[in-house]
């Protein structure tokens, strides 16, 4: 298994490529995936499941460019020593299984696992749980137990990092109260409100955008919001809709309810994703230790085990109170108090009804109301060269790139906009297309001459 902290081996074509690229994962937090594939492991792992309702950026991708993906696969695991290598997929997605198997077909070492279609599949210490029997330890990486995951979109970007292409341009789907839902590839910095165009537009006034899926994804700001590197989708929601009640939520208002409502019926943690894997985590706990004013530092600090899936707060609360909530309140005051995640167990059991316990999409779709929405945004390509982009330095975790232009410069696509600063986590930025710099500051504004 790998090391994880152990000195780096020198850095290898590929990770050095991927560095230059500026490649983060594509969804999620942005993990810088140079990083990654610094390690020596035994699994890699290709996470095509797409997690979340209403997305399907991955599969189609799968489907179309499933050659590609598994060459690149295969490249990444001679270059970490991986003797295993999988792709995570969703039976449902028939005609991208199909395409697979038909690639790794002949004397290719990859094999596809194939996933139910629940909630969350894709959470990666379910999915290597599920792939390799193996259990990342709380608060842990696969990493620490051998093993490499990245989505299919993120794979690509490696493949075309080998090929000298950095990350300029992401793809995702445009769904909800939209004319025509699709998925498709815009350049990174695009404004909202310009790429719901190309979709027809939202069909509603009054709407809220949903930058990711309906359960972890955030509100976005507004309609001059940009795409970043991790912006899996745009769902366009009416007002007044669930997940936007629930993202929009006032923590003054939950936590008075979770004091006065919570009767620990045990539902929360019953369906809790990182409860069923065997870590330490009990939501109705926290709740209750935060509901009475309860010293209990143990469950308290299991509050950062909490992966904020939505699963107590979305499906499993008959009482529509939210521990996702408490537990990114307490995460909050326990880290303003200089205190760190004490909960680093690897002796993990999971629960023996674990596989009965999973949230089906199809209920979990009706549960936030948004079945009318589960309609194809079949892979489209469009002609769109947005007047503008705005480049967020901070599209990953770590440190914010380090702009290396100013005002006034003239820069070109695929140019180094954003360094990573000296020593420091992080990833480089790069423009996605070609102008004059208008603007320098967390973001470089970028208007095409």
């Amino acid at each position: 298994m790998a090391n994880v902290g152990e000195d780096r081996p020198p850095e290898n074509e590929l990770v050095r490529a991927v560095r230059e690229a500026g490649i983060v994962g594509a969804g999620g937090a942005g993990f810088p995936t140079h990083i990654k594939l610094a390690a020596q492991v035994e699994y890699v792992i290709v996470n095509a499941a797409e997690c979340e309702p209403l997305l399907d950026v991955d599969p189609q991708l799968t489907c179309q460019q499933a050659e590609r993906l598994v060459s690149v696969l295969g490249i990444v695991g001679e270059f970490t020593g991986a003797h295993n290598l999988v792709v995570g997929i969703k039976s449902k997605h028939e005609e991208a299984c199909a395409a697979l198997n038909e690639a790794i077909r002949g004397p290719r070492s990859a094999r596809v696992h194939y996933l139910p279609n629940h909630y969350p599949a894709g959470d990666e210490h379910v999915l290597v749980h599920e792939v390799t029997g193996r259990l990342v330890p709380e608060g842990g990486i696969p990493l620490q137990v051998g093993t490499v995951v990245n989505n299919v979109e993120t794979l690509l970007n490696v493949g075309a990092a080998l090929d000298g292409q950095p990350v300029t341009h992401k793809y995702l789907t445009i769904v909800g109260e939209v004319r025509q839902p699709i998925t498709t590839r815009v350049p990174v910095g695009s404004l909202v409100k310009d790429v719901l165009e190309l979709a027809g537009g939202p069909t509603v006034r009054d709407y809220a955008v949903i930058d990711g899926g309906p359960m972890m994804g955030n509100l976005m700001p507004g309609p001059d919001s940009p795409i970043t590197k991790t912006t899996k989708a745009l769902i366009v929601l009416p007002r007044q809709s669930l997940p936007w009640i629930k993202k929009g939520v006032n923590i003054a208002s939950i936590l008075r309810r979770a004091k006065a409502t919570c009767d620990l019926c045990h539902q929360c943690t019953q369906l809790c994703p990182r409860y069923l894997l065997g870590h330490d985590l009990q939501p109705h706990r926290v709740m209750h230790i935060f509901g009475h004013n309860i010293a209990d530092e143990k469950v308290a600090t299991s509050a950062f085990l909490c992966c904020e899936c939505g699963v107590c707060d979305i499906y499993a609360c008959p009482m529509d109170l939210s521990p996702r909530w408490v537990c990114i309140e307490l995460k909050k005051r326990l880290t303003a108090a200089g205190v760190k995640n004490p909960h680093r167990r690897a002796d993990l059991t999971p629960h023996p009804w674990r596989h009965m316990r999973g949230v089906p999409v199809d209920r979990l779709l009706a549960r936030l109301g948004l079945t009318e929405y589960d309609r194809p945004a079949p892979m489209t390509a469009v002609e769109f060269r947005p007047s503008l982009v705005r480049l967020p330095l901070k599209q990953h975790i770590g440190a914010p790139a380090r702009p290396v232009v100013s005002v006034g410069d003239r820069v070109g696509e695929g140019q180094v906009v954003g360094e990573i600063p000296e020593g420091a986590l992080g990833a480089r930025v790069h423009a996605s297309i070609s102008g004059i710099v208008r603007e320098v500051g967390p973001s470089i504004v970028i208007e095409r001459a």
